[in-house]
């Protein structure tokens, strides 16, 4: 083999591990905004069921659940809290990422006003 040779397959030594790590490292990132938008519509849907009156909660809950659960959200836990006329419903779960360095945790929250009926 000729110097040639040697200086080629050592660029591609180099660059193919690179490159590689580059592309999974996008996918990853790409599956880290998926569940966070996964994580932001199951709180949204909590919120908007919930808001419109206490006795919706566990279907709401199950609402919940059931899109983070589709969306690929891994132990997800779903908190409801009321105050001073605000619903504020909170969306935890760990992105099912391959290589997870700690930012696999997902905390999304959707806030809407409590809604009161008159008579």
């Amino acid at each position: 083999m000729n110097q040639r040779g040697v200086a080629e397959s050592t660029q591609w030594a180099l660059l193919l591990p690179t490159v590689l790590l580059l592309v999974l490292g996008l996918v990853q990132v790409g599956v880290w905004l998926y569940s966070r938008t996964v994580a932001a519509q199951a709180a949204a849907a909590v919120a908007d069921l919930r808001a419109t009156g206490p006795g919706m909660d566990d279907a709401a809950r199950e609402a919940g659940h059931r899109i983070a659960d589709r969306g690929g959200l891994e132990h997800v836990r779903i908190s409801v809290a009321a105050d001073a006329g605000h619903l504020v419903v909170t969306v935890t779960g760990q992105a099912p990422l391959f290589f997870d360095v700690g930012q696999g945790r997902i905390e999304e929250r959707a806030v809407l006003p409590l809604e009161e009926v008159t008579r």
